[in-house]
């Protein structure tokens, strides 16, 4: 099965996050799944004085176990499983912010520089097949852990494609994918 997610891409057109990913799963054995995600990202993040930009590749795998199938079609259903991701990208920070030496706030820029991060993603769905066709609608949602990140002079990356626009080490996604199964 291949899949493309359009949520994301369509929120692209109205935000400053672009996202294209798609996927490729393949049934293991009677209830596992292998699944593969990869991707593109371009976002930008301007909040509390920082003023940075990101763009790059990244690619998840890992599978998942179908939860509750439909008897008459075994690709129906809810599934849960776990994912390991990655990504390679571009940053450049426009403004950090720093403390003044009179108490006063400053900021500093930094060049643009490559950088890797690595996560943990689980991965909560259903699928539904779309009348008698090969298509099917995938929805899930993917709460993420951040497990290793490469840094810039010591700054926490603000985004992270893939994983998302963050300062923290938690995030959750959320898909909406229109897949087709050969």
């Amino acid at each position: 099965m291949v899949g493309v997610d359009v949520l994301n891409a369509g929120l692209g057109v109205f935000s400053d996050r672009k996202v294209f990913q798609g996927f490729v799963s393949s049934k293991v054995s009677k209830s596992i799944h292998a699944v593969a995600d990869a991707g593109f990202e371009k976002n930008i993040y301007q909040k509390n004085g920082y003023d940075a930009k990101a763009s790059g590749f990244f690619v998840k795998l890992g599978g998942f176990y179908m939860l509750v199938k439909d008897p008459e079609n075994e690709f129906n259903g809810f599934y849960a499983g776990p994912k390991l991701g990655a990504s390679f990208y571009n940053q450049e920070y426009f403004a950090v912010p720093i403390r003044g030496s009179q108490g006063g706030d400053v900021s500093v820029a930094f060049p643009s520089s490559s950088q890797s991060s690595y996560w943990l993603e689980g991965g909560v769905g259903g699928r539904v097949q779309l009348f008698d066709s090969g298509f099917y609608i995938d929805v899930n949602m993917q709460p993420r852990y951040l497990l290793f990140t490469t840094k810039q002079d010591d700054i926490f990356p603000m985004i992270v494609p893939g994983f998302g626009r963050s300062s923290g080490k938690f995030n959750i996604g959320f898909a909406w994918n229109i897949a087709y199964k050969f």
